[in-house]
């Protein structure tokens, strides 16, 4: 019996040598992302658009000029065929979607036309991105000036020898293994992780 040889699937689906294409049309989900929230009389309000993408309209138009300046990936281009691919604007809404919700990749498909694997690109080209653009100025330990800055402000509060109010959550942690999930496991009875936070009055 001689074996035939196999072609190795992708990790993340994409292109397989006879699976049948599926044409998503981009322009059709740009178009409708536009309407329901950025166009002047858009469908939702600015109230909407903030309860959805966790943020401001204006904090994501800031957000969304940095990371083209930065990273040529965000910037709209057109694939082999001629057609325009992924707006700025459905890129980086679906790495927000990825990130706020914890959407898996393959869900996004339904919602905004875009392959499980170029959505995983999206979100890693995302995270570096905003690492390399922020990482000077939010990512960072506070250094002495930080430290001075943050001290004279809470004296002038009354709350002397305090930098930062300390706050904490338990984030649900839904792809955690199973060997883990009873280290991980407390009251809720779910696997969850602790996130530690000092905020100081202006971050």
């Amino acid at each position: 019996m001689v074996c035939q040889p196999t072609e190795e699937q992708p990790q993340w689906g994409g292109f397989i040598a006879g699976r049948s294409y599926k044409p998503r049309n981009r322009a059709m989900t740009h178009a409708n992302l536009m309407n329901n929230y950025f166009d002047l009389n858009s469908v939702y309000t600015e109230e909407d658009f903030r309860c959805c993408y966790r943020m401001r309209r204006h904090v994501f138009e800031r957000l969304l000029c940095d990371v083209q300046q930065v990273n040529p990936y965000f910037r709209q281009k057109r694939d082999r065929a001629g057609r325009p691919s992924f707006s700025p604007h459905q890129k980086v809404t679906v790495a927000l979607r990825m990130m706020a919700y914890g959407s898996p990749a393959d869900s996004i498909d339904e919602t905004h036309g875009m392959f499980e694997s170029t959505c995983l690109d999206t979100f890693q080209e995302f995270c570096d991105t905003i690492v390399q653009l922020y990482k000077e100025e939010y990512l960072r330990e506070p250094n002495q000036e930080d430290l001075n800055r943050l001290l004279r402000k809470a004296e002038d509060r009354g709350f002397s020898g305090m930098i930062g109010s300390l706050d904490c959550m338990h984030w649900d942690w839904k792809n955690c293994t199973t060997r883990w999930q009873g280290g991980f496991s407390g009251r809720s009875r779910k696997p969850t992780v602790v996130l530690d936070a000092i905020a100081s009055y202006d971050t």
